[in-house]
């Protein structure tokens, strides 16, 4: 991938719609945007701004009337030069502006290559560049609203201060080793083991944000079972809040299961509406019912529901045991309007829609980490970020162990150098030069 070169693409979704977008990138973003276009009025390009053009085609005729911005490096999404070429949202309109372009001097972007330049060029670190994917990604406005933080840095905001008392302490044992004829201090085991501390706190307190940040990212899988009859199909209904799922009086109306995913309190559940389990009436229904059980087996949270009219029953009881073996699970008393109450069971009626509100809560509580819905700023939802932090912090309590041991500090330097790769992986890496810097800023070296 040559970096210096001008990138072109079309920035808009496939398709046709009121507008298309064909960005440029580079250094000649000017130049190029210049050849393929012929301006309204005689243009002078000044940044953060935008300009009416005609986009000509290769004999000079016009094609369309275009909308011409541009952002100047190093202000601009890259640091680079941008121009974007707003036409109409015609398929045909765009890819010939892009062939133009592309004939003119540029060439195509590689996938995420105007975010990876944005990275190489200091406007993001990793987890924002990372982040930029989940906000395109996002399905629901919760998750478009935590990686909307995490692109203005909510997670490298916990993440930089806990690296830099990690550099501190670095530089701080690499100066009394290196320069040890000079005098300079070094903290005795107990000072080490202090500073790490908060450090091994903060990360270890982010790695396990993930617990939340994957059900954001991610999702979770509900199924929805229960014995026939006892309305698991209108509950189905009524937390989609559409008719997905056919319901009738009759008994075993739905004979395999039937999925569709939903935003729960801002985070994606997929709704599994199962077959009522009892004896196998046919070998067709004999098939929907042991559908059920798989769902159970991997549903992240099932509803058991129950005729709330009537007393449990022990087929009642055993799908709500087998739903226990199997994990976290929420016992729902439906057709709470003809009176019948259900000890320990969230009541709720799918006919009336009374109680679906609190069973939303119920559900967002018995999936969340410890029983509660938390919302703070700064979690993590990328398993690699989970992953490379629990790295990082066993190099730290391998330190902890050798600063309390005695462990000659050349060696003890070798596992706090484990803790920061991992964390140079997240938010980008650290040099030598960064060492030595803070070495030689921190200390009067040679004085």
């Amino acid at each position: 991938m040559q970096l210096n070169d001008t990138i072109a693409a079309i920035s808009t979704p496939a398709g046709r719609g009121g507008l298309g977008i064909v960005r440029l990138s580079g250094r000649d973003s000017r130049r190029i945007a210049e050849s393929i276009l012929k301006f309204t009025k005689p243009h002078a390009w000044r940044g953060w701004s935008a300009a009416l053009a005609d986009l000509l085609d290769s004999s000079g005729h016009a094609i369309d009337h275009v909308v011409v911005t541009f952002f100047e490096s190093p202000r601009s999404y890259t640091a680079e030069d941008v121009v974007e070429i707003a036409c109409h949202g015609s398929p045909v309109v765009l890819r010939h502006c892009l062939e133009r372009a592309c004939s003119a001097g540029a060439r195509l972007a590689e996938p995420g290559e105007f975010t990876l330049r944005a990275y190489l060029n200091g406007r993001l670190d990793l987890p924002q560049a990372e982040a930029v994917r989940d906000l395109i990604e996002s399905t629901t406005l919760y998750q478009a609203r935590v990686a909307a933080q995490q692109v203005e840095g909510s997670v490298s905001r916990r993440i930089a201060p806990l690296k830099e008392q990690l550099l501190e302490l670095i530089s701080l044992l690499e100066a009394g080793i290196d320069f040890a004829e000079d005098d300079v201090s070094v903290a005795p085991a107990e000072e080490i083991v202090r500073r790490l501390a908060p450090i091994q706190h903060g990360f270890g307190a982010l790695a396990r944000s993930f617990s939340f940040g994957k059900l954001v990212h991610s999702g979770f899988a509900l199924a929805i079972v229960g014995r026939p009859n006892v309305g698991k199909s209108s509950l189905f209904n009524c937390l989609l809040e559409q008719d997905r799922a056919i319901v009738t009086d009759i008994p075993g109306t739905t004979r395999d299961s039937v999925s569709e995913t939903a935003s729960v309190g801002g985070i994606p559940v997929r709704f599994v509406d199962t077959a009522g389990i009892r004896a196998g009436q046919d070998v067709v229904e004999t098939l929907g019912i042991e559908r059920s059980y798989q769902a159970i087996a991997d549903a992240d949270l099932t509803l058991v529901v129950v005729d709330g009219s009537v007393a449990l029953d022990g087929e009642d009881q055993r799908i709500v045991d087998r739903a226990q073996r199997h994990g976290r699970h929420l016992v729902v008393a439906n057709k709470s309007d003809l009176g019948h109450m259900v000890e320990g069971a969230v009541c709720v009626s799918a006919l009336t829609g009374e109680g679906i509100d609190a069973l939303r809560s119920q559900i967002l509580a018995a999936i969340s980490p410890e029983g509660t819905f938390a919302q703070e700023d700064g979690f993590i939802t990328s398993l690699r970020h989970e992953q490379l932090l629990c790295e990082s912090i066993a190099a730290l309590e391998q330190a902890a162990a050798a600063a309390r041991n005695f462990i000659p500090h050349e060696m003890l330097l070798l596992d706090l150098y484990g803790a920061l790769r991992p964390i140079d992986a997240i938010t980008g890496a650290t040099t030598a030069d960064d060492i030595l810097n803070r070495i030689f800023a921190t200390f009067c070296i040679g004085k």
